[in-house]
């Protein structure tokens, strides 16, 4: 880009701003920068940060003195991923952002949330992971018109430099919603209901693979899809998700 060219559209953007401020992406309250939360929008979202479980990303007592530790449910459940972390815990204005993004059309908040989960990730993500996101089954993909995973692991693709395939999962069953289910029903519902697209298998043999869920509840849906990476040769399976449930929340 020559300096001409840098200087016009530096104006240009100068130009906009003037014209349309930013905003919180939450409450609308003028802040610094685009995509931006509020001092109080942000003080209202429990990003997670400090000692967390090394599977899950929930938070965890103590101080982070660089050993993984395990949060109780990963020390009873079996994980087939082998890390995971989360950016935020499912409460307050966290729900509001995710819901907003999943069923208000929000789909301006990928951005900012690509930001966080490349923060809460940091210490997962490697240069050569293959990103992927938990499929949607068509018909609910009709319904909804858009896979709000895929658009989170779009963005994190594009802000982290890693290889994305959108399709490198698929939802071969419309599962039922897990809304209600004990932890048990939601893993018996999810069985055999994702696997490897056929087209894609290859990409994953021998790769370390990121799949991206925008909430982790019981764990059933990532399970599902990292046992399939796992049956179809990759290398590693990490998880990253915008919210976490948490007990204690």
């Amino acid at each position: 880009m020559s300096g001409e060219t840098r200087s016009v559209r530096t104006g240009m953007q100068s130009a906009l701003s003037l014209l349309f401020p930013p905003q919180c992406i939450q409450c609308g309250e003028p802040v610094l920068s685009d995509f931006g939360l509020c001092g109080a929008c942000w003080r209202e979202t429990p990003f997670i940060s400090g000692l967390v479980c090394d599977k899950c990303g929930v938070p965890l007592p103590g101080e982070d003195d660089g050993r993984r530790e395990h949060c109780d449910d990963c020390l009873t459940i079996a994980r087939p991923w082998d890390r995971g972390r989360a950016a935020m815990v499912y409460r307050d204005n966290a729900c509001k952002l995710v819901l907003a993004l999943k069923h208000g059309d929000r789909l301006d908040l990928s951005r900012p949330a690509a930001d966080w989960l490349t923060r809460a990730g940091r210490s997962i993500i490697s240069p050569d992971m293959l990103v992927a996101p938990v499929p949607l089954h068509w018909a609910r993909l009709f319904r909804r018109r858009f896979n709000q995973a895929a658009l989170l692991s779009r963005a994190l693709a594009r802000l982290a430099g890693l290889d994305h395939c959108p399709d490198l999962l698929v939802r071969s069953r419309n599962t039922h919603s897990q809304d209600d289910r004990t932890r048990d029903a939601r893993f018996a519902n999810l069985s055999g209901a994702i696997r490897a697209h056929p087209r894609r298998a290859a990409k994953i043999r021998g790769r370390d693979v990121l799949v991206i869920d925008d909430v982790m509840t019981s764990g059933a849906t990532l399970a599902a899809a990292a046992d399939s990476c796992r049956a179809a040769g990759a290398a590693s399976v990490s998880v990253l998700v915008l919210a976490r449930v948490a007990k204690d929340a």
